[in-house]
């Protein structure tokens, strides 16, 4: 048998069978939904008089529309339908019995963070989830994809779906990461460097010395914007930092179970000799904190560099987009990123609000006060992850220091909070910021937790490597 890489291996062992020369029919492992696409898949299954075929592996859970405010109700909704939305999900989960978490579950949170917390994405498995983010779970090595309600009735009716088989690609992030650099910085340089589409057609096997290095939350926010760059699936094949970070999660395998999936999944490694299609590599050890300057993750450039001129930009359709995303922005040519003036902080969404990812922005926060007149939110990526954050007393830093608190959802990060944000400049943790995302004339700027926090403290766009290296002292 040829070299195969770990995407090769994990597609051949769910093909039911070939449907032509590029399609499969595979087995799905677990099936994901939540209030927003999920209301749709349910009513449309219930309407075709059909029911879940394999209710076990079907997992929903009140993340996307329930509101984030603390004190929230039931149908606290945060977008005017979602009571609606969230009341459809909450019976059919419960008149079906599939496995439901809702919103004051102390399981509930962000769909992709609860899944590699409570071991419902594993290695070696499929999973789909109506959000293109569903990659995140990439982290710990599942095969995951993003699909629309019409799959998700059909996964519902059958447990399967049908796929054209993609090409392969490596990303090798090699070297040692700086100190203040993280994830988010490597996948925002990778996009950078890579450009928006870069990914169409492929499966993005995430490889090198840096990524072996680097812990499962870290992992998990680079899977999660691979599809910033048009990758469908995104993920890391599994290690022993994986193996350790699932072990004894809840529906993770137990006992000789568990012992039989590690040496199944060990299997599943990239074979040396392995062909991708396409190899891409980047120099971790002179990466520095990135941030984007526009309204695409493309327009993403280290901390101390300017805005660009539209007018160098390659070729036509890149001057035409890269002007627009200057007129949206607001910014000229030549204006420092360093320093440009914010009204608002963002830490949230399933791209960067995991436990880590608090930790270090309380350390930039510690002792610290945000600049007046700058409003700054965090809402947990999970229940657990709030609660864990509380039991170490990281919420009293973030509210002393001028953040409010929140409950666990999707909220601000695709404008499923309220207008706060809207016609104003925000630092955010999030995944994407497109004209409008985090609200009407939202200018949105993506950077790490630790950059977003020192940002709110200057009320600028600010460095988080001497805050950091102050409180290290």
């Amino acid at each position: 048998m040829s070299a195969r890489t770990y995407f090769d291996k994990v597609w051949a062992d769910h093909v039911i069978r070939p449907l032509d020369a590029q399609t499969d029919l595979l087995q799905i492992d677990r099936l994901v939904l939540h209030e927003l696409s999920g209301s749709q898949a349910v009513r449309a299954l219930a309407e075709a008089n059909r029911t879940p075929d394999s209710r076990a592996q079907i997992f929903t859970i009140i993340e996307h529309l329930i509101s984030t405010r603390p004190g929230r109700g039931p149908n606290d909704s945060a977008s005017p339908s979602g009571f609606s939305m969230i009341s459809t999900t909450r019976a059919a989960a419960r008149q079906w019995g599939l496995n439901f978490i809702d919103y004051d579950d102390p399981r509930q949170g962000i769909a992709h963070v609860v899944a590699p917390e409570l071991g419902i994405a594993l290695p070696g498995a499929t999973l789909v989830c109506c959000d293109s983010h569903t990659c995140t779970v990439g982290g710990v090595g599942a095969v995951a994809w993003g699909i629309g309600a019409s799959e998700a009735e059909h996964v519902l009716a059958t447990q399967t779906l049908a796929q054209s088989r993609p090409g392969r690609m490596r990303v090798s992030f090699d070297g040692q990461l700086p100190e203040g650099v993280y994830a988010k910085d490597m996948i925002l340089a990778l996009i950078g460097q890579v450009g928006a589409n870069a990914g169409i057609g492929y499966a993005v096997e995430f490889a090198g010395s840096a990524i072996r290095s680097l812990p499962i939350e870290g992992r998990l926010t680079l899977c999660n914007m691979s599809i910033e760059f048009q990758a469908k699936y995104g993920f890391v094949p599994p290690d022993d930092i994986t193996f350790e970070y699932l072990s004894g999660r809840a529906h993770a395998p137990k006992g000789k179970a568990w012992d039989d999936a590690v040496r199944y999944w060990r299997s599943l490694t990239t074979d040396d000799d392995a062909v991708f299609d396409k190899e891409v590599r980047i120099d971790c050890s002179r990466l520095e904190p990135q941030v984007t300057w526009g309204n695409s993750p493309q327009h993403a450039g280290s901390l101390g560099a300017q805005v660009p001129d539209p007018s160098l930009a390659g070729d036509s359709e890149a001057r035409e987009l890269a002007a627009r995303a200057l007129d949206y922005m607001q910014l000229q040519p030549g204006t420092p990123l360093l320093g440009l003036p914010i009204d608002a902080a963002y830490i949230g969404s399933c791209t960067n609000a995991r436990l880590s990812d608090l930790r270090v922005a309380a350390q930039v926060l510690k002792g610290r006060k945000i600049r007046p007149g700058i409003q700054a939110v965090c809402v947990p990526g999970s229940t657990p992850v709030k609660h864990a954050a509380e039991a170490e007393g990281l919420d009293r830093i973030f509210i002393e220091a001028g953040f409010e608190w929140h409950e666990s959802a999707c909220g601000f990060c695709g404008h499923l909070g309220d207008n706060r944000f809207a016609d104003q400049r925000v630092i955010s943790t999030t995944n994407r910021n497109f004209e409008g995302r985090q609200g009407p004339r939202t200018r949105t700027h993506l950077a790490s937790p630790a950059t977003v926090a020192a940002s709110a403290v200057a009320g600028c766009i600010a460095d988080a490597r001497p805050l950091l290296a102050a409180g290290a002292r």
